[in-house]
């Protein structure tokens, strides 16, 4: 028969467990998410892109760079999340990259995409094709258009007449995602801060302020180097005072 705890050995017993929970607890919020990729030239030319579907934010002071697939099931859990995250947040401009890396239902589910933003409308057709459960069929793909207020025929017929752009958009996210060392997704480019896999709601908010504090601390070393070498002085001096 096995031999009860004395009083003594339950309180011990109970301290490590509590210890164990506060390491695990300090460990979930201290622990990187990421990396700093801020001396990546990629990374920064993709920061400041204007190619490809975006969401822009008033009075953006930050990008998040949105690396997906429409059959990826860490993409689809992650999705909500960030979503909380960024309208929480309200200054996050998204800037999304489509990789579809699941084979061809995955790179049709790109193009759809992709043509929808002909008609303005991918942010939206991407949310209902993160939301969507259902086998990415083309019956499935046509209502996630016309529940985004989309026309299908114009998607049908831009995935004709505008083959070669779309071949072109999908090319840059491929480059985008081998200059950042991407290798699946999701992965998430707050800023200067790289994030690959899924995230929850605090999680987001967390890159979101690293990203910015890499970004104020990478601007405030470049002023310095600009001060430093500048005959100029005082117009260094104006730069600083004035971020």
């Amino acid at each position: 028969m096995a031999k009860s705890l004395s009083r003594r050995e339950l309180i011990w017993l109970g301290v490590v467990v509590t210890i164990g929970l506060v390491i695990s607890f300090v460990l979930q919020y201290t622990a990187p998410l990421g990396q700093d990729v801020s001396d990546n030239s990629g990374a920064r030319e993709i920061l400041v892109s204007k190619k490809g579907p975006e969401r822009p934010a008033k009075n953006a002071d930050l990008t998040l760079v949105v690396f997906t697939d429409y059959q990826c099931p860490a993409c689809k859990l992650a999705h909500p999340a960030m979503e909380r995250a960024v309208e929480a947040d309200g200054r996050v401009r998204v800037l999304y990259r489509d990789l579809p890396i699941f084979g061809p239902v995955s790179k049709k589910a790109a193009r759809v995409a992709i043509a929808s933003n002909f008609q303005g409308i991918y942010p939206a057709v991407h949310r209902v094709l993160m939301d969507e459960r259902r086998a990415l069929t083309p019956a499935v793909l046509r209502q996630a258009v016309e529940a985004a207020g989309g026309d299908w025929n114009r998607i049908e017929r831009d995935l004709i007449e505008k083959s070669t752009a779309i071949d072109l958009t999908l090319a840059r996210n491929q480059g985008d995602a081998f200059r950042l060392n991407i290798v699946g997704t999701p992965a998430y480019l707050a800023g200067p801060y790289l994030v690959s896999g899924a995230m929850n709601e605090s999680e987001f908010r967390r890159a979101f302020a690293l990203g910015r504090d890499i970004a104020r601390k990478s601007a405030r070393a470049a002023r310095s180097v600009c001060c430093a070498h500048s005959p100029n002085i005082s117009r260094c001096a104006f730069s600083n005072s004035s971020a």
